[in-house]
């Protein structure tokens, strides 16, 4: 299965902005949120919605700031961790849930980890796909050379314009690469299709890149995580090194770690099914508590 027959589309507006969000299952079910990362949009999680729904969750999919039909506010300083997350918070506030479990891969796995930290009375369970915690990821960036070389493109994000125009040329191509850069067969041209759209909205390769340029500008956190997390991680990431799963769950209260020695950065897509019962399992053990 894929998407549920008639996902519901809306917008939502939440701390100042406007998110266009995609939900299904029933409305009284545990809500789960999904957050999506770079350089994908809510149809990143287009293998995970119809299962989840299925198994009675209420699924709720942002578009996150920036991106595809969402706003875009103009400058880096609206794309700080902290806001992004807040923007979560809202969108908890507005669907009257006092909390959610969390759900995020890539930055959507930033913001979760971000949640977890800063605000635990709003998330019930964690499940974060191929994201370290943020403190493991600073202490590589300055210690790793390998990591630092996996991750020239974070410094070349910051410069100005040059990676907006970079992203487009030849009609995104090194984003479609990047989106199929799991296994083969995961991302179809008719995806792939759905993706350009949402790169093609105005002003949302600016958006996205201001992720990144905001990310060396935030304050740091706190170290434990007291939400119970659920951290899976693909070995075969080419953007994130495997030794950095284990580091991140030892600073959770609660962490569990399950890696996939086949799977890539896309875990979500390579995996399908295996992430589905995951989650599913993982997110069922105390419902009860999940709802409003």
């Amino acid at each position: 299965m894929i998407l549920p027959p008639e996902p519901k589309e809306r917008f939502v507006q939440t701390n100042g902005i406007r998110l266009h969000v995609v939900e299904a299952g029933p409305e009284g079910g545990p809500p789960v949120v999904l957050l999506h990362g770079f350089p994908e949009f809510w149809y990143g999680w287009r293998k995970q919605i119809g299962p989840l729904a299925e198994a009675g969750f209420r699924v709720i999919v942002p578009d996150q700031r920036g991106y595809n039909t969402s706003d875009k506010p103009k400058g880096v300083s609206a794309y700080r961790i902290e806001t992004l997350a807040a923007d979560v918070v809202g969108l908890l506030d507005a669907a009257g849930l006092p909390r959610a479990s969390i759900v995020g891969h890539d930055w959507g796995g930033v913001v979760a980890w971000r949640l977890g930290l800063a605000h635990p009375d709003r998330v019930h369970r964690m499940a974060i796909l191929n994201v370290p915690h943020p403190a493991v990821m600073r202490r590589h960036l300055r210690s790793s050379p390998r990591q630092l070389r996996r991750s020239w493109y974070v410094f070349f994000f910051q410069l100005p314009g040059l990676p907006e125009r970079f992203l487009a040329r030849d009609g995104f191509a090194n984003l479609a690469r990047a989106v199929r850069g799991g296994r083969r067969g995961t991302c179809t041209d008719e995806d792939l299709a759905l993706y350009r759209e949402a790169w093609a909205q105005p002003g949302a390769l600016t958006a996205m890149v201001n992720w990144y340029r905001a990310a060396l500008r935030s304050a740091g956190q706190r170290l434990r995580v007291s939400v119970e997390v659920l951290l899976l991680w693909g070995a075969r990431d080419r953007f994130l090194g495997r030794e950095m799963a284990g580091m991140s769950a030892a600073l959770c209260d609660h962490g569990r770690l399950e890696v996939f020695d086949g799977a890539t950065h896309w875990l979500q897509h390579d995996e399908a099914e295996a992430v589905n019962d995951r989650l599913v399992c993982f997110l069922s053990d105390s419902r009860s508590s999940a709802q409003p």
